[in-house]
């Protein structure tokens, strides 16, 4: 039977200026972020749930929110906004009722209780016969026995002695760091990935980088090096070529970030180390003659020196073809709607959209989506195809009008 691997987390308050390191925890290794949610009235928590949308459109890392649950549309709205899991604090007058409700709505594995206080510890078998699919508790508080639901611990605590202590406390199924009072934010002695490793060599199963290819068993070209190919991991676009040797390959499981051997310096590189440009891993795969590594990367900045996006941006010779990736055709189509909005063209049918406002633009995206109605009870497939691209365009005009992306709405599809 396979052992369950135990996750660690961070926890920070959902504000405006956390949404960043919220990101850089994400990608560095953390397996889970906890967003508390301490609006004061309704504004700041729609604001709050903004922020949320925008902060799970961006991470791989599952997000645990909550902080204003008062009724069920409070819990809908954080899961809805992308959340995997929603805490509720036990020390709320109604927090059973609540529970018990959530639970039976969304199922179990998306509620969570936070036993927030000294005097709801006893009551922990309770909640978990109401429905908690999880226990949030202090580091200072211990899983009480008889409990089957996963337990994080809360610390403040980020060094490996630390951490290593709380995930051999029974019944914990990961740590949460948490910022120090006035901090605002979690300290972790290293990067997550790294705390991570150094946590399985204690013997903590952990979800870290390794390989089942050696290093040994790679071909190396006539320096010992291998070349390592990297791509964006949503786009696959291209970013850049380097070089590895034993110890960047190495590094690279370690540190979860990508690191290189410089054939010009002649020493070891970690992307980013000095413009922060840094490449997060997402995978890593070897080709068919095990010569060639390809990194699909989470990119941040420029990968090229130049301050380019990718290395590859001097086109030195190109054949005129219709591109066939849908996603590409889409932004293609999409910037020059946006251009035209930019710099205006006489004659411009866009133009013209953009120059009556959005009433006239949301009547169009109207019309269109009728026209695509009709379409669709006419056996012939070839309308319905004309009618979507329509429709595609005038909504293209509406995205570009309320300054909306491709890249946003593909998130969104993914999240869901």
């Amino acid at each position: 039977m396979m052992t369950e691997k135990k996750k660690l987390g961070a926890c920070m308050v959902l504000s405006e200026g956390a949404e960043e390191r919220f990101r850089l925890f994400g990608h560095d290794g953390a397996d889970l972020l906890m967003a508390e949610d301490v609006s004061e009235n309704d504004g700041e928590h729609e604001e709050s749930i903004g922020r949320l949308k925008r902060l799970v459109r961006d991470l791989d890392a599952p997000v645990l929110a909550g902080g204003r649950v008062k009724r069920l549309e409070d819990v809908k709205k954080y899961l809805y906004a992308g959340a995997k899991m929603v805490y509720l604090k036990a020390s709320e007058p109604a927090a059973a009722e609540l529970l018990k409700e959530a639970s039976d709505r969304f199922g179990r594995e998306k509620i969570l209780v936070w036993l927030d206080t000294p005097e709801v510890l006893a009551r922990a078998s309770e909640f978990e016969a109401l429905g908690a699919g999880a226990f949030l508790l202090s580091e200072k508080s211990c899983p009480r026995e008889g409990l089957s639901s996963p337990v994080y611990l809360l610390s403040e605590d980020g060094t490996k002695e630390g951490l290593s202590a709380l995930l051999s406390v029974p019944g914990a199924a990961g740590v949460i760091l948490t910022g120090k009072a006035g901090e605002g934010a979690p300290s972790p002695e290293a990067s997550f990935m790294e705390l991570k490793g150094a946590l399985s060599s204690d013997g903590h199963e952990m979800e870290v980088f390794r390989s089942p290819v050696s290093w040994a068993e790679l071909k190396k070209g006539p320096d010992g090096l291998v070349p390592v190919i990297v791509q964006d991991y949503r786009t696959n676009e291209v970013l850049m070529m380097a070089y590895m040797n034993e110890q960047a390959f190495l590094d690279t499981l370690r540190t979860g970030r990508m690191c290189y051997f410089s054939r010009s310096r002649r020493s070891q590189w970690l992307k980013g180390e000095t413009s922060g440009h840094f490449q997060y891993v997402k995978s890593l795969h070897l080709d068919c003659d095990n010569d060639t590594l390809l990194a699909k990367v989470f990119q941040v900045g420029a990968a090229c020196h130049t301050g380019s996006r990718s290395c590859f941006f001097r086109t030195l010779v190109k054949k005129e073809y219709d591109e066939a990736n849908p996603l590409l055709v889409f932004e293609k189509v999409y910037e020059v709607i946006r251009d035209r909005k930019l710099h205006p063209k006489e004659g411009s049918y866009t133009n013209y959209l953009f120059d009556k406002g959005i009433d006239k633009i949301l009547k169009k995206v109207g019309e269109e989506a009728a026209e695509i109605i009709i379409a669709a009870k006419n056996p012939d497939p070839e309308e319905i195809i004309y009618e979507l691209s329509d429709f595609l365009y005038h909504a293209m005009v509406l995205m570009a009008e309320k300054g909306v992306t491709w890249e946003d709405v593909t998130k969104e599809l993914a999240n869901r």
